[in-house]
């Protein structure tokens, strides 16, 4: 062949469940059979690569022949022969399977730093991300650089970490390194652990070395000898692939004694964690690599004065120090060209919920939640009306139908009740309920608060009390004063930033939802149609038709009725599951 053809196969965790490992071994097979050897030094490249961010099309597949790239969606193992003899062998694309406008619509506004590199190279093989420019920028700063100048490009960059407080990442790297200590850290938080939120593992599958490569860095900037990269042993392609590929940067001299032939020595540990959020609290954190239970401490002192082991210890997010090698490489001017004048640069967003185009995303500062949910994200599925997004986690808020031109950066979230966090985005549509949706938050929060200060531990259980109570039709007509005075107490006197957010979900649910808090309490009833304790569930007799499918998914034999004729469900019986509203395709089962 003149020009190898090269096959990208999705390899994400998102692709492997969708098939992407049976997908990989049917390329290899159909390749064997046409005496095609899937090797760069031979007839094809043959890759996997990291999440490619349109999850929802998974499995998603590259064909690039003569240097023209198609991408395939839903790839399945029996469509790969069509494809090899068609596409890879005779250069015809196979029209019917390729992706759609959706798919280029869903790129269009997106601009990508961190995700740049993924799902193009190959996360188990350093030479790919060599050959896109890595380790260059790690080069550079030994070779011309210095901590002082390095530091000094972080700051005019504008970085701001993107693990949820925002703060300034060369402002942090300056702090520790102006500390005189014979012992500094560096640590990846990589504990992410908000519901719906997958950035950092998906960076870490698909270009773990982009992280590696930016600890080094730091590590030179502020006088670090050792890092660790703390991850929840529930995301083991990430940890497989991230030891990986610390295993080959050591072999070529970019961890380890004397990098690159200068007098630097740095490595990095892998620290496993178990899965308790809040572990992602930089304070906790350090505790639990000290072989502490996961809690907070009191601060100041912060981290980079006293830290790991009582040493001055800068701690970043997996998408903060993923950006410094690209930052390094195309100048603070370049990072600081996106976004906004105080949120400088791209984020990376897990784009979830009722969604058409679910995925990974990568936006400049700025942009408006409208492109997101409806330019990216290509609307609400089913075509129901946006009710509302919920930003940054357990931590954030949830931001109504009638503030979708807000700008998404620090400050014009802040404004509105919510943050920007590390980056879940979940998106509700009319038959969610916002009181529920509090619940389920205030759940989590409870659950994972560690339960080392009374305003946390006690507090977040009278909130969820409060919750539970509404929406089992127990409401009282004090309850939402008696909510917001607990909340903004809860606010300000607990010890770490768990606690402290925790009662975002219901502030801003109450803000900008009051109505339904209003239509449990007072009327007993769920707008939504989802609190089953306020549901009553009937036969509208003008849609019936008698079929009898509610009357045979009855758990609790409720529903009554011969065949053809109108039906009835005793509200003694009914156990309200809703089973019967699932079953019904004829809309003739109500509830309210």
């Amino acid at each position: 062949m003149k020009n190898k053809p090269i096959i990208r196969i999705c390899m994400g965790t998102g692709g492997i469940a969708a098939g992407g490992t049976e997908v990989m071994k049917a390329f290899k097979k159909q390749l064997k059979r046409k005496g095609i050897k899937a090797d760069v030094k031979k007839h094809c490249l043959l890759h996997k690569v990291g999440c490619r961010g349109l999850c929802a099309k998974d499995v998603l597949v590259d064909i690039i022949v003569n240097k023209v790239k198609s991408t395939y969606q839903f790839i399945q193992p029996d469509m790969v022969q069509r494809i090899v003899d068609e596409h890879v062998i005779n250069n015809v694309p196979v029209q019917d399977w390729l992706v759609t406008d959706d798919y280029h619509q869903f790129h269009n506004k997106q601009i990508k730093v961190v995700l740049s590199d993924c799902g193009t190279i190959d996360p188990e093989e350093i030479s790919s991300y060599r050959a896109v420019g890595g380790y260059d920028a790690l080069k550079q700063v030994l070779e011309t650089g210095s901590p002082g100048d390095t530091i000094k490009t972080l700051k005019e960059s504008g970085l701001r970490g993107r693990g949820g407080a925002g703060f300034p990442t060369g402002m942090k790297w300056e702090f520790c390194k102006n500390q005189s200590s014979p012992e500094k850290y560096i640590i990846c938080n990589a504990d992410e652990g908000d519901p719906g939120a997958f950035m950092d593992r998906s960076i870490i599958e698909g270009n773990p070395h982009a992280v590696i490569e930016g600890m080094v860095i730091g590590a030179y900037a502020i006088g670090a000898h050792k890092g660790y990269v703390y991850i929840r042993a529930e995301y083991p392609l990430a940890v497989e692939r991230l030891r990986k590929a610390l295993t080959h940067a050591r072999k070529l001299k970019f961890l380890g004694k004397n990098i690159l032939g200068k007098k630097f020595n740095f490595d990095i540990k892998v620290k496993l964690g178990a899965g308790a959020f809040v572990c992602g609290e930089e304070t906790a954190l350090i505790a639990s690599i000290e072989g502490y239970r996961g809690m907070p401490r009191a601060k100041p002192p912060f981290p980079v004065y006293r830290g790991l082991w009582g040493n001055p210890t800068v701690i970043n997010n997996v998408e903060t120090l993923a950006n410094v090698s690209y930052i390094i490489r195309n100048g603070a001017e370049w990072f600081a060209s996106f976004g906004t004048e105080k949120s400088k640069g791209t984020k990376v967003f897990a784009l979830t919920g009722k969604i058409r185009n679910s995925g990974l995303i990568e936006v400049p500062m700025g942009i408006s939640l409208r492109e997101i949910i409806y330019d990216i994200g290509g609307g609400i599925d089913k075509d129901v009306a946006f009710k509302a997004v919920q930003t940054g986690g357990p931590s954030g808020g949830c931001i109504p139908a009638s503030l979708l031109n807000i700008n998404v950066d620090y400050e014009s979230l802040a404004q509105v009740g919510s943050i920007v966090g590390s980056g879940g985005m979940v998106v509700l549509d009319e038959n969610d309920c916002m009181v529920n949706i509090a619940k389920f938050f205030l759940q989590f929060t409870q659950a994972e608060s560690c339960g080392k200060c009374i305003p946390c531990r006690i507090g977040t259980k009278r909130l969820l009390e409060i919750l539970e109570r509404i929406t089992a039709g127990d409401g009282r007509d004090e309850d939402l004063e008696l909510l917001m005075n607990l909340s903004y107490d809860i606010k300000a006197s607990s010890l770490c930033g768990l606690g402290q957010t925790a009662p975002n979900p219901i502030l801003s649910t109450i803000k900008y939802f009051r109505e339904e808090y209003e239509a449990h309490i007072k009327k007993k009833k769920c707008p939504a149609g989802v609190c089953r304790d306020l549901l009553d569930y009937a036969v509208l007799a003008e849609f019936c038709t008698g079929c009898g499918a509610c009357k045979r998914v009855c758990p609790a034999g409720a529903v009554s009725g011969e065949r053809k004729q109108v039906h009835r469900i005793d509200p003694e019986l009914c156990v309200k599951c809703g089973a019967c509203f699932e079953a019904c395709k004829f809309k003739a089962i109500g509830k309210g």
